[in-house]
């Protein structure tokens, strides 16, 4: 028996495991992007809705990464409500909902390499 290749294998088998985790959270918070972006559109009247951050860069995204959301058109008054619906779509997958017109430069900056939903 040669314990440092058993080591090397279990440990490339919990990096394969762990990947393949992440690919399917990736994918899961695409789908709980997508979902987000209809009722924002639907219910709150978001004229555009764009995904940014880790989401839309693969070699970014971890297993513990939220979803980060930019909407255009909401109307102030709806916005915490329309952030608790959308958390609840997220589940275990945590979103941030930011108004576009109302946030910083820098962030601003972010979002313009987005992906529209």
């Amino acid at each position: 028996m040669n314990a440092p290749t058993e080591v090397g294998e279990a440990a490339r088998e919990r990096l394969k495991q762990m990947a393949e985790a992440g690919h399917k959270r990736r994918s899961r918070a695409w789908q709980v992007a997508q979902q987000a972006a209809a009722l924002l559109k639907s219910r709150y009247h978001a004229s555009r809705v764009v995904a940014f951050g880790s989401l839309i860069q693969a070699e970014r995204f971890r297993l513990w990464s939220d979803v980060d959301l930019a909407a255009w058109g909401l109307a102030p008054e709806d916005y915490f409500e329309a952030v608790a619906r959308v958390l609840d779509i997220g589940g275990d997958i945590r979103l941030d909902l930011v108004m576009a017109e109302r946030c910083k430069p820098a962030l601003r900056e972010a979002i313009q390499q987005g992906v529209e939903l």
